[in-house]
């Protein structure tokens, strides 16, 4: 699978191009160097962000923590993106949500990169809550699914230590005094 695409779509050129799209930073790693931890899970039914069984990108609905990582394992490398927004002050909700959105409008951007370059297969992950396509989600509504091929979960859901991933790949998990980041990776 990884081999298919790897002839298709250089790694490096990705970077770039997911770069010209608008993230703050790019890195290129291999899977195996991803710390995977189900213990997300716990946090994600904490329900902090309100979406734990409302969501079908969301745990529960999402699957099960050990087949989630079992399946981002059959992939061997991962381009791992990064956005920083810029808020007026700590309580500005309003820059947080449209940071957000630029974020999930870059994940979907990277998903039609990755399509355009002949990246047949690849599991997007981005920064929880997808909204880009969805402002209110099916499973809330008593409806399924609207778009499954184009829903996208968050890399917790998926049990990625964001914080150990940014680290990894040089990258600052937090960005100073009034910013807001978020993180996506794309794993082929």
């Amino acid at each position: 699978m990884g081999t298919e695409n790897m002839r298709k779509a250089d790694p490096e050129s990705l970077k770039e191009e997911v770069l010209r799209l608008g993230a703050k930073s790019v890195a290129v790693t291999g899977v195996n160097n991803i710390s995977f931890d189900t213990a997300f899970r716990s946090m994600c039914a904490s329900n902090a962000c309100g979406n734990y069984g409302k969501s079908y990108m969301c745990p529960p609905d999402i699957g099960e923590i050990d087949d989630l990582i079992r399946e981002a394992k059959t992939y061997s490398q991962a381009v791992v993106y990064q956005t920083v927004g810029l808020l007026e002050d700590s309580y500005d909700f309003e820059g947080m949500m449209e940071a957000g959105r630029f974020h999930n409008d870059l994940a979907q951007n990277v998903r039609e990169l990755f399509e355009k370059n002949g990246v047949k297969k690849a599991l997007h992950l981005g920064a929880g809550g997808w909204r880009r396509l969805c402002p209110v989600c099916g499973k809330k509504t008593g409806d399924p699914c609207r778009f499954p091929d184009r829903a996208m979960s968050s890399l917790e859901a998926y049990g990625i230590n964001v914080s150990r991933l940014a680290k990894q790949c040089g990258m600052h998990y937090i960005n100073g005094e009034n910013t807001v980041t978020y993180f996506g990776a794309a794993l082929f």
